[in-house]
């Protein structure tokens, strides 16, 4: 299978390695709008590179997009009208709307979409899942969630990124939709700034946090913020009527103990999200193989990237009035979830 990257920069130059490395990728070939970067990408990681998208969509089999966020619809239509399954990393697109579009059109083309929330491919948030599904956890009554970065993006990035929400916090709202099996009925955010000067600037916060109240009456807390540099720290807690289970609760917890005697954990701190997530990475784009080889359905789809969207939006929403928001109140409400 020949795999097409758009976009060389630092995910995609991890990605287009990734899938060099994968069974059955016969040619890795990356492209970039600048198509120097592109070459120097491909060279250092050994792949064959393109001078730009157009060209390289007649050499491949399947689409994946790096490239920034406000090229993502684009490059998914693009994708889409070449018949080529598309793995397209978060979000979806710039905007809601954009993003609905997308969702429409993956469904009317019946091409494959699978969307980067790489935290679905954890083994600690799988395990936390089948603990959820099976029952193991009795009724679920409240999950915590955060994201918490080591230090902020650079300027440029936080004016195109979408906000704290759309950015970061967004992996949070996919996950807890997948662990937890459950739709957000409303939504209450606030956020702040404590940290870097140019977050503020930008009209974004540097630190948030809010509550979900689920569907079935889960009650679900998440936070996110830039300015954690004593370590990355994303961990997840679902507490229910027989049992608890976390997320990331290991010897790398960005965490000391205030206890007398507790040394836990004593491993070295986790400062990057790639390294967190190096394995999930792996399997998250394996399995984008199998879709693109029609073996399985798309595991993310566009339909799931706009509902984390609709969570951002309503947490935005939230902030701006400060007000609880219902879900109901967002545009894609009535979207038709593929299958149903």
């Amino acid at each position: 299978m020949r795999i097409g990257i758009a976009g060389a920069g630092r995910i995609g130059a991890y990605h287009a390695k990734t899938f060099k490395e994968l069974p059955g990728v016969d040619e890795v070939i990356l492209s970039d709008a600048f198509p120097d970067v592109a070459q120097r990408a491909a060279e250092e990681v050994g792949v064959a590179s393109s001078p730009d998208v157009e060209t390289m969509l007649g050499r491949i089999d399947a689409l994946v997009i790096t490239s920034p966020t406000n090229t993502h619809g684009e490059l998914i239509r693009a994708g889409l009208a070449a018949g080529l399954p598309t793995f397209c990393e978060k979000p979806v697109a710039a905007s809601l709307e954009e993003a609905i579009e997308l969702a429409l059109l993956e469904q009317q083309t019946d091409v494959p979409i699978q969307i980067g929330f790489q935290r679905r491919f954890d083994v600690g948030y799988r395990r936390a899942r089948e603990a959820v599904e099976s029952g193991e956890l009795g009724f679920i009554h409240t999950v915590r969630a955060c994201s918490l970065d080591t230090a902020p993006p650079p300027e440029a990035y936080i004016r195109v990124s979408g906000g704290l929400f759309r950015d970061c916090n967004i992996h949070d709202f996919d996950i807890i939709r997948y662990v937890t099996g459950v739709e957000v009925d409303v939504a209450y955010a606030v956020g702040g700034n404590k940290g870097t000067d140019y977050i503020k600037q930008a009209g974004d916060i540097d630190t948030g946090m809010g509550i979900f109240t689920m569907t079935d009456g889960t009650l679900v807390t998440f936070s996110g913020s830039r300015e954690n540099s004593y370590g990355h720290d994303v961990r997840m807690e679902v507490h229910g009527s027989r049992g608890d289970i976390g997320v990331g609760l290991d010897e790398s917890l960005a965490l000391i103990s205030a206890e007398e005697g507790i040394s836990w954990p004593t491993g070295p701190r986790v400062i990057s999200f790639m390294d967190r997530f190096l394995p999930a990475y792996h399997v998250e784009l394996d399995a984008f193989l199998a879709v693109a080889r029609g073996e399985q359905p798309s595991p993310c789809t566009a339909y799931d990237g706009v509902q984390a969207l609709r969570m951002a939006a309503a947490c935005d929403l939230s902030v701006s009035e400060g007000r609880p928001v219902k879900l109901a109140e967002i545009a894609g409400a009535d979207l038709t979830k593929p299958g149903e």
